[in-house]
């Protein structure tokens, strides 16, 4: 009897253990799962946040251009240059003209806005049939000028902390530590904000460099020239002996000295010979 009874007991208490399981998993398993996904997801969503609402700062092109041509008439290539200019809301920055032995010329230098570049270039290409030198050059200096913009900005962010803190103080030592670095920080900030200046600069306006020239005929070349060449052979002669005659007269005094010690030695061999 007693062992029917013991047997009994230990019946009842697998049976309470097997069913005091399933509410133990019931309960742990759920939360665990939930936990698990949960945060990848979020992760994921404030990465592509972050991706789409950081600004994108658009190309920055430093556009140049060196053009050299012949023209048959350099008055009216100029007009022509000129007309450009005002279609292209350009400026000319330099202009200069001269004449050589065989050709005169004149050179401009043309600073145009960069939206405008292209029209400007094929508009002063127009009818001209050859080009000595036609260079065109894009120098891509946007990852300076985001690198420039970070600095000024991390710059920016020190000085307002520095003027917070100067509020805060109330020693003079303390307060004349923070003021010197607060001058260091603001002569920092303003070299980077003129380089920026500088290179936005660049960016907003193209430099355009045009050297044309007219070739002087070659018959009145031939005559003129041989003619030019006579009188200038003359010129170059007469100047040679007038620069010879100034340098004698410079070194007067060493004639004189010449002249005197000449004397003296001739009246010496006088005497001898009587």
């Amino acid at each position: 009897m007693k062992y029917i009874f013991f047997l009994f007991f230990v019946l009842l208490t697998f049976s309470g253990c097997s069913k005091a399981e399933p509410s133990f998993n019931s309960v742990v398993a759920p939360t665990v799962r939930l936990a698990s996904p949960s945060s990848p997801g979020k992760y994921e969503s404030a990465t592509k946040d972050k991706t789409q609402n950081s600004p994108e700062i658009p190309e920055k092109i430093i556009k140049e251009a060196s053009l050299r041509f012949e023209t048959s008439d350099l008055k009216n290539t100029y007009n022509q240059i000129q007309i450009s200019v005002k279609q292209n809301n350009a400026k000319i920055q330099n202009d200069f003209e001269g004449k050589d032995y065989d050709n005169a010329y004149r050179s401009i230098t043309v600073r145009v806005p960069s939206q405008n570049f292209d029209n400007f270039i094929n508009s002063v290409s127009k009818g001209v049939s050859y080009f000595d030198k036609k260079e065109i050059s894009a120098q891509d200096v946007t990852q300076e000028y985001i690198d420039l913009t970070s600095r000024l900005n991390t710059k920016r962010k020190l000085e307002a902390r520095y003027l917070e803190i100067l509020q805060k103080a109330t020693k003079i030592s303390e307060i004349l530590d923070i003021e010197k670095q607060i001058s260091a920080i603001r002569e920092e900030i303003e070299a980077k904000e003129g380089q920026l200046k500088y290179l936005e600069n660049r960016v907003s306006e193209s430099v355009v460099t045009i050297d044309f020239y007219k070739t002087i005929a070659q018959k009145e070349g031939v005559k003129t020239s041989y003619g030019s060449k006579i009188w200038t052979a003359i010129q170059s002669g007469f100047y040679s002996l007038s620069d010879f005659l100034i340098s004698i007269i410079s070194l007067w005094p060493f004639i004189i000295l010449f002249c005197v010690f000449a004397y003296f030695i001739r009246k010496r061999f006088k005497r001898k010979k009587t």
